[in-house]
Parts: C-alpha cells; structure tokens; sequence
C-alpha cells in the first residue's frame, strides 16, 4: 500500500498530488510537465515536498507536519532513471553488485535476477558496449538486487527502439509475475501502463485528474 498527499512547486509546476492504493502495479501516466518525476523523486528522497505526507506498506517516508523525512539509504526503494545511469568505469556484474553492497547484502539473488533478466552473456562487458536495452536491464538488475520495497521507473522505456522497448517491457512483466515485486511506473505512452499497470493515477499540470482500474483506463485509450 502507498499513500501519496504533496505539494511541491518545482521550476514552473506546482505539483499538488494525492492518491492511495494497494496495487502492486501502479503507473503514473500523463504529458511531460505533468508532476509525475517530481512525484517519484519525493517518494525516494531525491526531494523534500512544502507540505504532505507519504506512507510505504505502514511505514511512514515523509511528514511535513510532524517533522519526519526518512533518509533515501532508509527508505529502501529501488529506482530505475530513464537514462540508467549505470557506472561506467564498472563491468555489467560490479555494477549489479553494487546494489546489493549498497543495502549491505551478499549478492544471493544474484543468478537469479540475472537469469529473470537473461544478462549472463552481458557480465564482462562495460557499460560502453551494451545497447539502450541492456543498459536498462542492468540498471533493473541492479536496482533489484538492493532488495527494495517498491521499484520506481521513470520512462524506462523512453529513447528505445521499438524491439528494445518490448524486449525490456516484457522483462518487468516478468517481474512481477515471478517476483510479485510493488512497482510505480511513469509513463506517457498507454501500451506501457496497459502491459504493465494494475492501476493508472492520471496527471496533468500538477495535479491528479482521476484513478482507474486498469481495465477501466485501456477502454478509455480504446474509445478514443
């Protein structure tokens, strides 16, 4: 369960956003400009909102009113940027384990998202040698392997190519079909939200419009 209620001014939006659910998919969905990162960035940390509060299966992240803003290395939240983001000076695996030394683990899940993730023929090689699509299963991986509570992504997919861009959306699917891991997905594409998404929050400048099932919101694209 997330409880998200913020309000934050950021360069030329203010973003004030408010929504609770207990999907274990959830997309944010809506135009550039909209909030969404902003949404995600105060949800890991990366960003202290004016006002609010945000609360993780109980445990509260952040309440303006009673003085409470968890650390990002406390929060354990796993996030996934669009651009990856990997290290370059470190190999496919040293960039996986990092993830796990960064939460204080041994690496035990190792072979496994490595193999959900098919990058064993992608372990010796740098950075600069992987294509869009494997530096964002990487960056998956890594983000995994710091056992999170919840994997933020924001566009993932944005800049892939189409066979990229399906071959990394079919991955997270498998994800959370194997691994039944609590995801937060921005996104302004609807394939994406439809494929991945059990919930849609829909956002425009700043602020919710409207929650829907995510049945509701792929016969709202349809009927357009």
């Amino acid at each position: 369960m997330i409880e998200v209620a913020l309000r934050h001014a950021y360069r030329d939006v203010a973003v004030e956003a408010a929504f609770r659910t207990p999907a274990r998919v959830l997309a944010l969905f809506g135009d550039s400009g909209a909030g969404k990162t902003t949404v995600l960035n105060a949800i890991a940390g990366l960003l202290t909102p004016s006002a609010g509060r945000i609360v993780l299966d109980g445990t509260v992240l952040f309440d303006h009113d009673a003085g409470i803003c968890l650390p990002v290395a406390r929060r354990q939240i796993g996030y996934v940027f669009q651009d990856g983001r990997l290290f370059p000076h470190l190999s496919v695996r040293a960039n996986l384990l990092y993830g796990a030394r960064a939460r204080g683990r041994d690496g035990a899940d190792f072979d496994r998202i490595v193999d959900l993730l098919d990058l064993g023929a992608l372990l010796a090689r740098m950075p600069a040698q992987l294509s869009g699509g494997e530096r964002q299963r990487v960056a998956i991986g890594r983000a995994l392997l710091s056992a999170p509570r919840i994997l933020l992504l924001d566009e993932p997919l944005t800049g892939l190519h189409r066979e990229a861009r399906d071959q990394v959306l079919d991955h997270l699917v498998r994800l959370k079909l194997e691994l039944g891991l609590a995801m937060l997905l921005v996104s302004h594409q609807p394939a994406e939200a439809i494929a991945l998404a059990d919930e849609v929050v829909l956002m425009q400048s700043g602020a919710v419009l409207d929650q829907l099932p995510i049945d509701r919101f792929a016969q709202r694209q349809l009927g357009r």
